[in-house]
């Protein structure tokens, strides 16, 4: 049996961009992205609207927006209780596999509101009669058609009963009305709905991340995907063949065939990127320390409270944050580098957020 080869983390970096489709991606649409990384953490709709855009050079917020719009993409929970950006034909096998463990394990803090099973049942009758047929309502709307039906809306209790009816596949986010997201039924958004048993999910779900982020550990999958490690290495086994191992210090790192290949040929250095703090080139490994040492993820997650900040990247690895604001006429840029930036890099980052001022279709004003 072939052992399995020694990669460099700078293997590692420059392999990651390609399987994240942040280095000449081979996609010409948000549902194509979507597909390829299976899902992508989109709690924020503008960072998740960029994660996509940025995958797709050339193309703007608007076509973005389209795409939810006519449901090419949507946002649900399919994992860990948050939310994500899905193909739409997936979220019922993606709910069933991994979106159960996360609804068990909010049971407590429903019943802990007033939402014991009997009220999260009529909860999810409410809202579905009151999206039926394709309409949209607001989260203000559902709260009080609950509230009307004497189902518990105050504090948290609402926004468990909408996330109950999403885990369970009855309704999902739907395009947004202004700046307001609005729910819909998923019989009504995404009709079309892909049926896999357990086995088939696991081994889809574990190639389309492997595929996505590779190369990557087992254990980065588990943390993913909120499966357990059995299940996450029933996945890969299933998967052999398509994923490829190969070996990172003291760890294991499965990659797709294909990617493993790119690896063996010789990989150049990766393009510059300003992401979003919510994306998948952070947010999709447990372990971050190849793509940013301890002390610079202190800065990328301040006191480790969850919140992303929006980080550049040159040649897969994070020099810096970013912070923006929106104005009418152009975008106001901070550059925050964890260490001082020579010319060629400072040029790359701005060549970076310059297309993420093309997205929007405005122009990058450095503070």
């Amino acid at each position: 049996m072939t052992s399995a080869p020694s990669l460099s983390r700078d293997d590692v970096l420059r392999a990651r961009q390609i399987s994240l489709l942040l280095d000449a991606p081979d996609v010409s649409t948000p549902h194509d992205v979507a597909a390829w990384l299976g899902a992508l953490q989109a709690q924020d709709v503008a960072s998740g609207a960029w994660s996509l855009g940025v995958r797709l050079p050339g193309t703007t917020a608007a076509v973005i927006d389209e795409a939810f719009e006519r449901g090419e993409v949507l946002r649900t929970w399919p994992m860990r209780g948050t939310i994500h950006i899905v193909p739409p034909e997936d979220v019922r096998w993606m709910l069933e596999l991994t979106g159960s463990r996360a609804l068990a394990s909010t049971a407590r803090n429903r019943r802990e509101r007033g939402l014991d099973d009997d009220a999260a049942d009529r909860a999810v009758s409410t809202l579905t009669q009151v999206l039926q047929g394709g309409t949209r309502r607001t989260r203000a709307d559902l709260l009080a058609a609950l509230a009307e039906e004497g189902i518990p809306v105050d504090g948290q209790a609402g926004y468990h009963a909408i996330l109950y009816a999403a885990h369970v596949g009855e309704i999902c986010f739907g395009p947004l009305e202004g700046r307001q997201p609005t729910y819909v039924r998923l019989a009504d958004w995404a009709p079309h709905q892909r049926l896999l048993d357990r086995d088939a999910s696991l081994t889809e779900l574990a190639w389309r991340y492997f595929r996505g982020h590779g190369p990557t550990t087992i254990n980065d999958f588990a943390g993913w995907s909120g499966l357990t490690l059995t299940d996450s290495r029933a996945a890969v086994a299933a998967n052999a063949g398509r994923l490829v191992p190969a070996v990172v210090g003291d760890s294991t790192v499965w990659m797709s065939a294909p990617v493993a290949a790119r690896i063996a040929d010789g990989l150049a250095p990766g393009p510059s990127h300003a992401l979003p703090g919510f994306d998948e080139f952070m947010l999709g490994y447990k372990d971050r320390s190849i793509q940013a040492p301890a002390a610079h993820l202190d800065a990328i997650v301040p006191g480790g409270n969850g919140v992303f900040r929006s980080t550049i990247c040159l040649d897969g690895r994070a020099v810096a944050t970013w912070t923006r604001t929106v104005r009418r006429a152009r975008i106001d840029v901070t550059i925050l580098p964890f260490a001082p930036l020579d010319g060629a890099q400072h040029a790359a980052a701005v060549d970076a957020l310059q297309r993420y001022g093309d997205f929007l279709g405005l122009p990058i004003a450095l503070a």
